[in-house]
């Protein structure tokens, strides 16, 4: 199954995917047929830069077949899940979403292991682009809890677990020692033959051989994964000065180094025709994080998948303008005019353009004039203003001028009749300037000569 979901989309991408988990060794957690799995990837399809890539991965298992634990182990064993999602794009790697479960029961060989609910993986994006998200393989694996278990040489109600020591040779049980030499379960094996062998095959990262200190014991050769690793003699302490004991148990006559988590063997040897006695193997496990050593690998059924992630900018925030308020004025307040200071000069013409019409010249035509009004302070640029002619005004061509394009002058007219009216039109806008420089001069309460 395939689902692609388009990059503008902005919801989450929510994909069901199903997988098979097979052994990856012989002591894996898929212990017999191979396990199903069904599995939910739920993430983020539309992000901006800084947004989390986070990808939240539900598991659960899709029929009766179960992860299963791979022997005896006290409560606190973890149950490890890795996924697998590749990025393509303008990413290029793989991120590894993780989870873990606590097996809060103590396990014995077969039983069922508790699933992590989800696997996790967050981290920021820093930079816009596209990210091709695809789920691959989730790896699951086991990691037995710290600890350790004695196996001694009972039956299986001393000794419940499923590791069992060999007995090569002409051993013989002891199964009626008093209490109060601190045997193991009051028991333990013992030979007098040379090349007498005991071993025990067991999974952790350390070892220790267990036996009674005692004056007449002879020395044991002790081999680890097939190397011998030292010679032992409970006859002797640990200045190599004879002991003056009598079967004085339940003591470590040698300890293994940390070994890596795994499947190790023991052997201890008799090295002579002296007794040697072994009470019990102490088995440790110190395992931090999962080794690989109960591994399944679960691969996706069906077809691929893959989901389109788009990232980007983030919007820049918007500027705030505060308008520009203009003044409140009120109506019912008459603006305040400026009294004008320093003399007038009577060739200047006022700030206000007022046309004025001679009444011997025709009603149609206007000509506006401008004009400054000096005021004692910095003359300011004067304001030209085009004149507008409403009519021409020269209604005809006179005969035998040259062609202009205008009209002839009307009878009884004559250019005199002009130039005399645009004179009184002239006189009449003076007049009118002077006229209301007197009008300001007595509203501000001055007099003006």
């Amino acid at each position: 199954m395939a689902l692609h979901v388009p990059s503008a989309s902005a919801a989450p991408a929510d994909l069901q995917v199903d997988y098979r988990c097979t052994a990856n060794t012989p002591t894996s957690i898929v212990r017999h047929d191979p396990v199903r799995l069904t599995t939910r990837l739920n993430f983020a399809t539309d992000l901006v830069v800084g947004d989390p890539l986070n990808f939240i991965w539900k598991l659960d298992y899709a029929d009766d077949t179960r992860l299963q634990s791979p022997g005896y182990f006290p409560a606190g064993a973890l149950l490890h899940a890795v996924g697998n999602v590749e990025l393509d794009s303008s990413w290029q790697g793989i991120l590894k979403p993780k989870g873990s479960a606590d097996q809060t029961a103590e396990l014995r060989p077969d039983d069922e292991l508790a699933l992590p609910e989800t696997l996790t993986d967050p981290g920021l994006i820093n930079k816009a682009g596209t990210i091709k998200v695809s789920p691959k393989d989730i790896v699951v694996d086991f990691t037995p809890p710290d600890g350790s278990v004695v196996v001694n040489d009972g039956n299986e109600a001393d000794n419940p677990s499923d590791l069992e020591i060999v007995y090569n040779g002409t051993w013989t049980p002891r199964d009626d020692l008093p209490g109060s030499e601190h045997h193991e379960h009051n028991d333990l094996h013992e030979t007098t033959t040379p090349g007498d062998s005991a071993e025990l095959t067991f999974i952790g990262t350390q070892v220790e051989y267990i036996g009674p200190w005692d004056k007449t014991a002879g020395p044991v050769d002790v081999y680890l994964d097939g190397t011998k690793r030292a010679t032992v003699n409970p006859s002797r302490d640990g200045n190599d000065k004879p002991r003056n004991s009598n079967m004085d148990g339940g003591h470590t006559l040698w300890k293994s180094p940390t070994l890596a988590y795994g499947s190790h063997v023991v052997k201890i040897v008799s090295a002579s025709a002296s007794p040697v006695w072994l009470d019990a193997f102490k088995v440790s496990t110190t395992a931090k994080t999962p080794t690989g050593f109960h591994r399944a690998t679960c691969h996706l059924i069906g077809g691929p998948v893959s989901v389109i992630v788009t990232v980007r900018e983030p919007t820049k925030p918007t500027e705030t303008v505060s308008p520009t308020i203009s003044p409140t004025v009120n109506p019912s307040e008459t603006p305040t005019k400026p009294t004008p200071t320093g003399s007038v000069s009577s060739s200047s013409s006022p700030t206000a353009t007022i046309p004025h019409v001679d009444p011997g010249v025709d009603r149609n035509l206007v000509s506006v004039v401008p004009g400054t009004l000096n005021t004692g302070t910095p003359t300011p640029k004067p304001t030209t203003t085009k004149t507008k002619y409403v009519k021409a005004q020269v209604a005809k061509t006179p005969k035998g001028g040259v062609d202009s394009g205008e009209a002839p002058e009307p009878p009884g007219g004559g250019s005199y009749g002009l130039i005399a009216g645009g004179s009184m039109l002239l006189m009449g806008s003076a007049t009118g300037g002077l006229l209301l420089r007197r009008r300001k001069a007595e509203h501000a309460g001055g007099v003006e000569s």
